[in-house]
């Protein structure tokens, strides 16, 4: 469990006002959507993918790749973006992914990566958005 306080906070309540149901079961009880079902999952424009919480950067789409696991992958956060924090649910020991800002549940982490770094950044489409480079199109 992670008890980091964060610095974008909000009550319970504002988040369910602020998200939707299913990005509140994503982002705020670790929840995951369903495989091949993300606005993300095959998104390649050029930009940054921030948290849908609180807007922070999480990952810039050059470490973004298709795992085809069924979600967006990155090989990389931006430094600072995210929290690791271990995770023992579902008979599984995992890394789970938060945003270092608001605590937001990402997704995982997994050493499965077929990029330089090895990682596979495993990541919800719910729990992100995308900001496109004002130059691209």
């Amino acid at each position: 469990m992670n008890y980091k306080k964060y610095i974008f906070r909000k009550t319970d309540e504002e988040w369910k006002s602020a998200l939707n149901s299913e990005e509140y079961y994503i982002m705020r009880q670790k929840g995951t959507e369903k495989p091949y079902s993300g606005e993300f999952n095959n998104h390649f424009e050029r930009g940054v993918y921030i948290c849908k919480g609180c807007k922070q950067e999480l990952y810039d789409s050059d470490s973004k790749f298709d795992s085809r696991c069924g979600w967006p992958s990155y090989e990389k956060a931006k430094a600072g973006a995210i929290d690791y924090c271990k995770d023992t649910t579902h008979g599984m020991i995992r890394t789970e992914i938060l945003c270092s800002n608001c605590g937001s549940h990402q997704g995982h982490v997994f050493d499965d990566g077929p990029t330089k770094t090895g990682k596979r950044y495993c990541v919800n489409s719910l729990s992100i958005e995308f900001k496109p480079n004002k130059k691209s199109k």
